[in-house]
């Protein structure tokens, strides 16, 4: 019994040191990609989702062209907030992956939840083989056929590990809508929240553009975490490209632009 005993505190301890490292890790990463004084770079990675000619055909095509909308909209939003940093981000387009992420459980369920999270997170470790610069973050873009798909499984950012999965549509003229809901995730990795609610709308005032503005509705712009543009109280529109998103102040704080 006393040796059974002793390998049941063992076992226990050398738990509460890995959640301990863990958990060091995890905060030191935090301030480091949130100090904001060297560009992060972002390692994109399109993965066919349904395994159609079409995604096959799209992803083939994409270069990084595709998403220096995304670099241009992390410098105007960190201009206008005079943050030192000109370009807080850099795109670099990696690697197609052939495996699927693991499929999130329903939400509700705390353990299930933690236990994908650390599956997630060393799955992109596993299969990102990228040869160049070390990514900060890795959003894996998972491409599907808008002509056999009219909706899409929600896209999920992960802060702890820095991953990001988007469900995507492979089409050339989704490209800029895609480009928001990567700016979406990509944020939630360095700490910005969701400011929507369950009915998809943004909250007022955090999830609004432009809060104070009278008459406040239509918005003209969304904000980029509320996700949607509202029309009036009870509508909101996805924004066709960043060119109709702001990152609002209480994202910027999220994310250490303002104190």
């Amino acid at each position: 019994m006393a040796v059974r005993k002793l390998f049941r505190y063992l076992r226990i301890t050398i738990l509460l040191a890995l959640l301990v490292v863990v958990a060091a890790g995890t905060w030191l990463t935090k301030l480091r990609t949130t100090d904001w004084d060297a560009p992060l770079w972002v390692a994109i990675h399109p993965i066919n989702g349904d395994g159609s000619d079409a995604s096959s055909r799209y992803i083939t095509s994409l270069d990084v062209r595709a998403f220096r909308t995304l670099e241009d909209f992390f410098g105007d939003e960190a201009e206008s907030y005079d943050l030192a940093l000109k370009r807080p981000i850099t795109v670099q387009l990696a690697h197609v992956i052939d495996e699927m992420p693991p499929t999130p459980p329903a939400p509700g369920n705390t353990l299930a939840i933690m236990a994908w999270s650390l599956q997630m997170r060393y799955w992109a470790y596993r299969v990102d083989h990228h040869a160049g610069p070390t990514p900060d973050i890795r959003i894996f873009v998972v491409y599907h056929d808008p002509v056999r798909h009219e909706r899409l499984r929600h896209s999920l950012g992960l802060e702890k590990g820095l991953v990001g999965v988007v469900n995507a549509f492979a089409s050339p003229t989704m490209a800029e809508k895609n480009n928001v809901i990567i700016a979406h995730e990509l944020l939630h990795t360095v700490g910005a929240t969701d400011k929507y609610g369950v009915d998809e709308l943004p909250l007022h005032p955090a999830g609004y553009a432009e809060p104070d503005k009278r008459p406040l509705y239509p918005q003209n712009y969304a904000e980029i975490m509320g996700g949607r543009i509202p029309v009036d109280q009870y509508t909101a529109v996805i924004p066709r490209s960043l060119h109709k998103v702001v990152i609002g102040e209480q994202t910027a704080r999220e994310i250490n632009w303002l104190p």
